[in-house]
């Protein structure tokens, strides 16, 4: 796909960690002068990288390049895409589990506040105004971000956020005391559900090592809970929060044609429980924004 030119791809090193490079792609705003200055950073899951929203961004740039846009910017993370470098505080740490989600927020922060000196110096003098759009574990990093630095972001739109809290273990423990066969769907045996459990947590479980090297056991301590604490945006008011869920019924077939997890599974237990989690994100803005 032939993105606009307004689209600029270039690297970055942080002032706190130099000798890494970050790539990014960014496109400057296109708006009256007399308006806020905005920002909107796209934030990866654990399993994409930027690419993924470039066409989005082209298709933002496309649509309202008459009427005016904010300034775009979407980045891979250390050891993700076409950033090949790793983070500079992994070394000397258990490979894999270098730097955890806190980590890559502070980063967020200083490449925002880089990014933000070096494109709008003319404006300057505006506060700046960051609007995140995130998906899986990148609704996590927004969420965490807009709690440590109260007052920067404007609104978050989280697509499918990942459960924080959970380890995963989404389905009844057929070893525990209180577990009672009686209850699973017709079609879901002890022995499949023993598989489906072991599969998932081979695979997604926070103690498995990714990619791009950020360990995950922490982040359950870090967002403990799905509707707290509240968030606060620029003027003391909450930030607009909208959360988009994935189709339930495509999930569970998707689910069942990658994982070989039963629908009923999926229906029955991990599609509400997500659902009960996506309500409580939520909820964590002033509901009068």
């Amino acid at each position: 796909m032939m993105l606009p030119r307004e689209l600029v791809h270039d690297t970055i090193v942080l002032d706190n960690k130099p000798g890494a490079k970050i790539h990014y792609t960014f496109a400057a705003e296109k708006c009256l002068q007399s308006s806020p200055r905005g920002l909107i950073v796209f934030l990866n899951g654990l399993m994409t990288d930027k690419s993924t929203w470039l066409p989005v961004m082209a298709s933002i740039i496309r649509k309202y390049g008459d009427d005016g846009y904010p300034s775009l910017f979407a980045y891979d993370r250390y050891g993700q895409g076409l950033t090949e470098d790793r983070d500079p505080q992994d070394q000397g740490r258990e490979k894999g589990r270098g730097h955890d989600i806190g980590d890559v927020v502070r980063d967020l922060h200083q490449l925002i506040t880089q990014i933000d000196k070096e494109k709008s110096e003319s404006r300057s003098r505006w506060q700046l105004h960051v609007i995140f759009v995130a998906n899986s574990i990148g609704c996590a990093i927004a969420r965490l971000y807009a709690q440590w630095y109260p007052g920067f972001v404007e609104g978050l739109l989280l697509l499918d956020p990942m459960m924080a809290n959970s380890k995963f273990d989404w389905w009844p423990d057929p070893d525990s005391g209180n577990f009672n066969p009686g209850e699973l769907p017709e079609d879901v045996t002890i022995d499949v559900l023993r598989e489906q459990r072991t599969k998932f947590a081979t695979i997604f479980a926070p103690d498995v090592v990714n990619k791009e090297g950020l360990d995950r056991r922490n982040l359950a301590d870090m967002l403990p809970h799905s509707n707290q604490p509240w968030l606060q945006g620029p003027g003391g008011h909450g930030p607009v929060i909208t959360v988009v869920e994935h189709d339930p019924e495509r999930f569970a077939t998707e689910s069942l044609q990658s994982m070989g997890t039963p629908i009923s599974l999926s229906m029955k237990y991990t599609n509400p429980l997500w659902h009960r989690y996506n309500k409580g994100v939520a909820q964590i803005t002033d509901p009068k924004g």
